[in-house]
Parts: C-alpha cells; structure tokens; sequence
C-alpha cells in the first residue's frame, strides 16, 4: 500500500526522510538547504503569509518515504509552482510520480480558491531539456516556453542551472502567453519562490529578461534533441 499525504511539521520523521531523499536525487547545486525549509513552514505556522502558500508531500511505503514533492502557490500571479519531484529506486516507472504531482496540483486550486477565490491560472515548473516527463507534459498542454531559463543558485559559489520552465494552463487551452506575463513569473519564480533578494542585479536574470525584449508573445520551444 502506497500512501501520500502532506508534511506539515519539522519535526516529523517523514520531514528529514523527504529532505534526504532529495538530496540523493537533486544535484547540491539545484537543492535548497534543510534549514530553508524549516524557515518556511515556521513562516506557514505563524500565519504570516498573504498570497502564497508552501507545500511538501511525501509517498510512503509502510514506514518508508519512497517519494517526495514540493511546490510553492504564488497568489499574485495565480500559479502554482512544481519543486521538487523525487522518487527512491525501487517505486520508479510505478506511476508514484504523477500521484504526488496531482496532490500538488490539488493543493494548489485549494490555495487558489482560498487565497484568490478563483480558479488556479497555471502550473509551473523547471525541468531538464532530456527529462521525458516533460514531453509528457507538453502531450497534456502544456508550454515549454521559448525563452532562456535559469534556476537561482541556491548555494554559494554554485552558478544558475539552465532548465526548462514550462506552464500548463488550468483554465484554456494556450498556447503563447504574452512577453509581460512571462516577465512576471520569472520575477515571481525568483524573487517569491526562491527568495532572491535583487533579481535585476542577478547576470542569469538580466539574460532572462533581455532575451524578451522586443518579443509581444513567448511560445513553445523546440524539444528537438531532448529524450523521451
């Protein structure tokens, strides 16, 4: 029997099971520190938070956290944003990922409906070109944009990661969005999700930006090369 549920307390022994798990998958270059996560659920638990809302999800097996997902709702955009996705070997190709992507996305129209009172917009996420998960993604709507991306470094002295960022709307079909809108959810992604303080004095996020320059719409990249 596998079952998934939220985390909500530090202190739970599925909380660092989760922590580990993704830190055996993710590079130390793409993963959030363990006290990152421990500063945001006390900002959650002291009911400090207006627009946004933080979630970790773990797949268990028994005793076991064979799975883990994070994601964060930005309300001022309407979005919710996927983290991080990880699995342990042994649940792989076992349908266990896409269960705790659709608990996210479940948690995201409820922040939605309680923070904003409407309909979740989009979700989002930040995906390797070769990951096959993303052309199942695009099979199902959703937009790789065109644009360049780049993770914040979340570590010092480790550089932007270079990913793909995609938006799978909720509501109707797209397929562009307009330049500004896109220019939003970056800074969204950077400055709300991963807390950069300055975005525009960040090299990775100028090279963003001015790639949209003189752009009306942003569409769907070509996937020409990646695995699937």
């Amino acid at each position: 029997m596998l079952r998934i549920r939220e985390i909500h307390a530090t202190q739970a022994p599925a909380f660092r099971a989760a922590h580990r798990l993704l830190t055996r998958v993710f590079p130390r270059a793409e993963m959030l520190p363990r006290r990152a996560w421990v500063q945001v659920l006390a900002e959650r638990d002291a009911g400090v938070w207006t627009d946004l809302n933080w979630h970790l999800f773990a797949a268990e097996r028994g005793a076991r956290t064979v799975g883990a997902a994070t994601g964060t709702y930005l309300g001022h955009v309407n979005v919710g944003l996927v983290g991080y996705v990880a699995l342990a070997a042994s649940v792989r190709s076992q349908g266990v990922g896409p269960r705790l992507r659709w608990a996210l996305r479940l948690a995201f129209e409820r922040d939605a409906r309680r923070l904003r009172g409407s309909a979740l917009r989009a979700v989002i996420g930040e995906v390797a070109p070769e990951n096959p998960w993303l052309r199942r993604l695009v099979a199902q709507g959703a937009i790789p944009l065109d644009v360049p991306y780049y993770q914040p470094s979340v570590r010092p002295g480790h550089p932007a990661v270079p990913l793909v960022l995609y938006y799978q709307p909720m509501v109707a079909p797209r397929s562009s969005l307009p330049a500004a809108e896109v220019r939003r959810l970056l800074y969204a992604i950077w400055r709300r999700a991963y807390r950069v303080d300055r975005p525009l004095t960040q090299p990775a996020f100028r090279k963003m930006l001015r790639s949209l320059a003189g752009r009306e719409r942003i569409g769907s990249r070509s996937l020409r090369g990646a695995h699937g």
